[in-house]
């Protein structure tokens, strides 16, 4: 029988090692899908809430925050991409490429995991941005992903225009930093368990083998009282 997990994904649509941490924790999962019974839900996290609609260069972005020269931050993103095409996902990050503002899209998040949608929202959405380089802060944009993965267009367009769920966003990510949370992706199993990064398949394949042996362990013992 298949152990059950609860799997918060904590992360940024602006990172690009979430993209990387989710495709290789979903082929993990498939992996041993005989074993293991995921729930997956996404919760929010911001790297630049302060971030302006019109977005940056990502160039003059590590300039700024990471303090990295041109050539740095260009070989950095060539290792990204790297890993990323290991995955079977292309990122086309380069010259031009910019950082938006992403508090919308977590909103749309929130309202996607009502609907059921909310995984399938989170993989398009990363597609729109590191593989088509669309403006995660357009609200048109935002709109049509949405669409694309069958949710309502016309209440997408109702939640952006107003300021439904925003509230939950700001609650979570505050709940986030609660839990110790800096970095992402962070991954909390079943509430205790975190696993760190964009790691690869082997090691949350073996991560997870290791909670679920835990997790049967400890209902074993409480069964035993």
């Amino acid at each position: 029988m298949a152990t059950q997990l609860k799997i918060d994904f904590i992360s940024d649509i602006s990172c690009p090692w979430c993209v990387i941490g989710l495709r290789n924790m979903e082929a993990a999962l498939a992996a041993i899908d005989d074993e293991i019974e995921p729930y997956i839900r996404f919760e929010p996290f911001e790297l630049n809430p302060d971030m302006p609609a019109e977005g940056m260069d990502r160039a003059d972005y590590f300039a700024t925050k990471y303090r990295m020269s041109a050539d740095d931050a260009k070989r950095r993103g060539g290792e990204i991409r790297a890993r990323a095409e290991e995955t079977g996902f292309t990122m086309n990050t380069g010259d031009g490429f910019r950082i938006y503002n992403t508090f919308d899209a977590h909103r749309l998040l929130e309202w996607a995991m009502e609907e059921g949608k909310q995984r399938a929202l989170k993989h398009a959405l990363f597609a729109a941005y590191f593989t088509d380089g669309k403006n995660m802060g357009d609200h048109e944009t935002l709109a049509g992903i949405a669409e694309s993965v069958g949710l309502d267009g016309a209440r997408a367009r109702e939640i952006l225009a107003g300021n439904d769920y925003a509230g939950h966003v700001r609650q979570s990510q505050s709940h986030q930093r609660g839990r110790g949370v800096q970095s992402v992706p962070t991954i909390i199993v079943n509430g205790e368990y975190v696993i760190n990064g964009g790691q690869p398949p082997e090691i949350f394949e073996k991560a997870f083998r290791h909670i679920a042996g835990e997790v049967a362990r400890s209902e074993a013992a409480a069964e035993a009282v």
